[in-house]
């Protein structure tokens, strides 16, 4: 099982926005670029926008908690840039999932799984 590894570097995120795909719906914008690791790298954006530190402290957790427990839906070998929205502020942990399951759809970048 591959851990995700985080993005830090800005030249990462840089290199995702400008050469990945990007998906949108009502919470979040995800960027999706293949890399070449075989494992996947996430990375998270809150702009000052949403609100004060505290509120996106906490939608960063919430993005991070929901990839953490569906990560073994997604591909490997993916950057992934969450960019939270100002509507993620204030929602709760089960509409952040469910943007992100979404998203995960709308990318194509699930997992098959088998419903024998």
């Amino acid at each position: 099982m591959n851990k995700t590894e985080t993005l830090k570097k800005n030249d990462d995120f840089k290199t995702v926005y400008q050469t990945g795909k990007s998906f949108a719906n009502k919470y979040l914008i995800m960027y999706v670029k293949k890399n070449e690791l075989g494992s996947n790298r996430l990375g998270i954006s809150v702009s000052k926008k949403v609100g004060n530190s505290v509120v996106r402290h906490r939608i960063t957790r919430l993005i991070r908690e929901s990839y953490r427990l569906l990560e073994d839906r997604f591909l490997n070998g993916l950057d992934i840039v969450i960019v939270a929205r100002i509507s993620a502020k204030g929602r709760t942990y089960a509409e952040i999932e469910s943007a992100l399951l979404h998203l995960k759809k709308l990318h194509k970048i699930g997992k098959e799984v088998n419903h024998n």
